[in-house]
C-alpha cells in the first residue's frame, strides 16, 4: 500500500471517528464513549506521524510535525480527547492536501522508449531481413524506409538522402546528405529509401546516449525541502521552553498542553500546499503544465535562463519569410501556379506551399507532364505554362537579375530554402523559406527581465552565424553556438553552480538540458518525446508568452504562501502566550487553531486567481 493511500485511509479514519464521536456524545449514547473513540481514532494519526519522524531523523532532518506529534501525546495522557482527535484532523487534512499539492508526479521515461528505434532491414545476400535494433552490427549494410526512424549511427551509402533532424539537433528544416556523409540515430528519413552502413551499436549510438543522459541528470536532482520545516530551527524549540515554562510556574500541565495544541503547525502544514495547489491550477489554466509543486517553488529562484533556439525562440519548420517577384509580376498569381504545379510533387515543402496559397483563397489548378528532378525540383504544365521550380542550378543556372540577387543577399547568412520559379523560361519569383521569430518572443524576453533574470543565453546547436541575428534582435546577452546535447549540459551544470538556471526547449537534443537544469521548460506542442519527459514544466500552446506567466504565477504563489505562514504563526503565537497564561483551554485552543487555518486557506486560495 503506498503512503499517499494510507494518509487518505487515516484521514478518512479520523473524520469517521469525531463524527461517529460527537454523535454519541449528543444522543447520550452509552454502548460507547465518545472518549474512546476519540482516543482510538486518533491513534493512526499518531502511528503514522510517528513513523515518519522517527524515517525523517535517521535522515537527518527534523520538521515541526513533531509538536503536533507531542501535543496530541499529551492531550490523550491528560484525558483531552476532543483537542487530541481536532489536532489529529487538523494534521491529518494537511498532509492530505499537501499530498495532493504533490500528485503531478514526475512521468517515467517510458514514452521517450517507446520512440526508440525498434528495428532495422539488414542486407543478407540479394535480400534484405527484419531484425532488431539491437542485433545491428557494426558494418552491417542498412535500408532505411521512407518515414522510418534511423536506427543506428552509420555512414550513407546511396548519393542522397534527405533526414529530418528535428528531434535530435532541433534543426527545423530537413538537410540533404550526400554519399560518405555521418547520419545519426533517432532521426528520421524525410524522403526516399536508402542505404547506409552501420558505425556503431545501438547501444553506443546517438539516441541511446540521449536517453542516458536525461536518466542521469534527472537521478541528479535534488529533493524538494518542505516550505515549512525551515520554520521549525526556532519554532519546535520556542514552543517546548513556553510549554514547559507554563506547566513550571502555575503547576497545571493542561496549561502546558494548551500552549502545544495552539503551537501545533497547521499554518506551516496547510499553507504552502493549498497556495501551491492554486498556483499549479493558475497555471494549467493558462496551459502551462507544472510536475508539482517543488517545481513551482524552485522556479521562484530563477536568475539566470536558457533558451535554444530553433522551436523556442524560432517558430520552428519551414516558414515563408519572404517573397520576391519579377517587377512586372504578382506574387499571389506566382504562388498560385507554383502551389499547383507542387500538389504532384514528394517535396517536403509541397504541402506547406500548397496551404499558404490555398489560405489566400487562392483555386489551384491540375498540373501536367510533370518531371521531378530528383533533390533539385521539378517541371510541368500549369494553366498552359511551362512552369519549373527547384534549385537555382535547375531554374537559373545563369546570372541573377538584381531583384533576385537582392532576395538572396537578405538571407544570405541565414538556413534557408529557397524555392526559384520560373514562367517560360524566364526567372519571374524567388521565394524564401526559414525560422522566423516568434511574435511574443520579444516581448517574453523583456517580461523576465523585469522579474529579476539577470541573465538571459541562447544555447542551439546552429552556427554562430544563423544564431546571432536572433539573439541581437531579442537582446540576449550569450550566444553559445553548435553546442551538442553533451556540451548544452556541461553548460547548464556549469553556470547552475553559480546561480539557479531554467533551460526552455523542444527537441530530443534539449531533453538532457532540461533535466539536468534547476527548472527545465519544455515547448511541448511540437516537442520530441524526450524533452517534454525531461521537463519540469511543459508548454502547452504555440505561444512562449507562457514561460513568462509561469515566473510570474510562481513568484506570486510563493509570496502569497509566506504571506499565510507569518500571518498563521504571528497568531498562533499571540495564542499561545494567552495559553500560557492560563487565558486559553485546550479545547478552545484547537478550535482557535482551526479558526487560523481556516483564515491562513483562504488567503492562500488567492493563489488561483490572476492578479489583479
Amino acid at each position: 500500500m503506498s503512503e499517499q493511500l494510507i494518509r487518505k485511509t487515516v484521514l478518512a479514519f479520523v473524520l469517521s471517528g469525531f463524527v461517529v464521536g460527537i454523535i454519541a456524545y449528543f444522543m447520550d449514547v452509552r454502548i460507547v464513549e465518545p472518549s474512546q473513540v476519540w482516543t482510538i481514532s486518533t491513534l493512526p494519526v499518531i502511528a503514522t506521524l510517528g513513523f515518519s519522524i522517527i524515517r525523517d531523523l535517521r535522515a537527518g532532518r527534523m520538521g515541526v510535525d513533531l509538536i503536533a506529534l507531542i501535543s496530541m501525546i499529551a492531550a490523550l495522557f491528560l484525558g483531552e480527547t476532543l483537542a487530541a482527535i481536532v489536532v489529529a484532523i487538523m494534521y491529518a487534512g494537511g498532509t492530505a492536501l499537501e499530498d495532493f499539492a504533490r500528485g503531478r508526479a514526475e512521468r517515467s521515461l517510458t514514452a521517450l522508449v517507446d520512440r526508440s528505434p525498434r528495428v532495422a532491414h539488414r542486407k543478407g545476400g540479394e535480400e534484405f531481413e527484419t531484425i532488431h535494433v539491437d542485433q545491428v552490427a557494426v558494418g552491417d549494410e542498412l535500408l532505411v524506409q521512407s518515414g522510418e526512424l534511423l536506427p543506428v549511427d552509420g555512414i550513407l551509402r546511396d548519393d542522397s538522402a534527405l533526414i529530418d533532424e528535428a528531434a535530435v539537433t532541433g534543426e527545423p528544416l530537413p538537410r540533404r546528405f550526400s554519399s560518405g556523409d555521418q547520419l545519426h540515430s533517432g532521426t528520421i528519413n524525410a524522403g526516399e529509401a536508402f542505404l547506409m552502413q552501420a558505425t556503431a551499436s545501438a547501444e553506443a549510438s546517438t539516441y541511446a546516449g540521449i536517453v542516458h543522459m536525461v536518466t542521469a541528470a534527472q537521478t541528479a536532482k535534488a529533493p524538494f525541502i518542505r516550505l515549512a520545516d525551515r520554520f521549525a530551527i526556532w519554532m519546535l524549540p520556542f514552543t517546548l521552553i513556553l510549554s514547559g515554562l507554563a506547566w513550571y510556574f502555575s503547576g497545571d500541565p493542561v496549561r502546558a498542553l494548551a500552549v502545544l495544541v495552539i503551537a501545533t503547525p497547521c499554518p506551516l502544514i496547510l499553507a504552502a500546499p493549498v497556495a501551491f495547489i492554486g498556483g499549479l491550477a493558475r497555471a494549467a489554466r493558462a496551459g502551462i503544465m507544472i510536475k508539482g509543486s517543488p517545481t513551482l517553488e524552485a522556479l521562484d529562484s530563477i536568475k539566470v535562463a536558457f533558451f535554444d533556439k530553433t522551436g523556442t525562440l524560432t517558430e520552428g519548420g519551414a516558414h515563408l519569410v519572404d517573397t520576391a517577384t519579377a517587377p512586372d509580376r504578382n506574387p499571389d498569381d506566382i504562388l498560385r501556379l507554383l502551389a499547383s504545379l507542387e500538389q504532384a510533387s514528394q517535396h517536403v515543402l509541397a504541402d506547406h506551399i500548397t496551404a499558404i496559397a490555398r489560405a489566400k483563397g487562392s483555386v489551384l489548378s491540375t498540373p501536367e507532364n510533370v518531371i521531378e528532378h530528383r533533390g533539385s525540383g521539378m517541371e510541368g504544365i500549369v494553366e498552359r505554362q511551362r512552369l519549373c521550380a527547384g534549385t537555382r542550378e535547375l531554374v537559373s543556372p545563369d546570372a541573377l537579375p538584381l531583384w533576385a540577387e537582392a532576395a538572396v543577399g537578405r538571407f544570405e547568412k541565414q538556413p534557408v530554402l529557397r524555392v526559384y520559379v520560373s514562367l517560360n523560361g524566364e526567372l519571374v519569383a524567388v521565394f524564401t523559406f526559414g525560422d522566423a521569430i516568434r511574435p511574443d518572443a520579444n516581448a517574453t524576453l523583456v517580461k523576465l527581465r523585469s522579474l529579476g533574470l539577470s541573465r538571459l543565453i541562447m544555447i542551439t546547436g546552429d552556427d554562430y552565424s544563423s544564431a546571432s541575428p536572433i539573439a541581437k534582435a531579442l537582446g540576449i546577452d550569450t550566444v553559445i553556438a553548435k553546442a551538442s546535447p553533451a556540451e548544452k549540459l556541461d553548460a547548464i551544470n556549469a553556470e547552475k553552480n553559480t546561480l539557479p538556471v531554467m533551460m526552455i526547449g523542444d527537441g530530443l537534443n534539449d531533453a538532457p538540458a532540461l533535466a539536468a537544469a534547476t527548472v527545465g521548460v519544455a515547448m511541448g506542442v511540437r516537442g520530441a518525446t524526450a524533452s517534454s519527459q525531461a521537463a519540469d514544466i511543459v508548454i502547452l500552446g504555440e505561444k512562449l508568452h507562457p514561460v513568462a506567466e509561469a515566473v510570474t504565477i510562481a513568484r506570486r504563489t510563493r509570496s502569497i504562501a509566506l504571506q499565510s505562514i507569518l500571518f498563521g504563526l504571528g497568531l498562533s503565537c499571540v495564542g499561545m502566550i494567552a495559553a500560557a497564561f492560563g487565558l486559553i483551554p485546550p479545547l478552545a485552543g484547537a478550535l482557535f487553531q482551526e479558526a487560523i487555518d481556516i483564515a491562513v486557506i483562504l488567503n492562500a486560495l488567492r493563489t488561483l486567481r490572476a492578479p489583479s
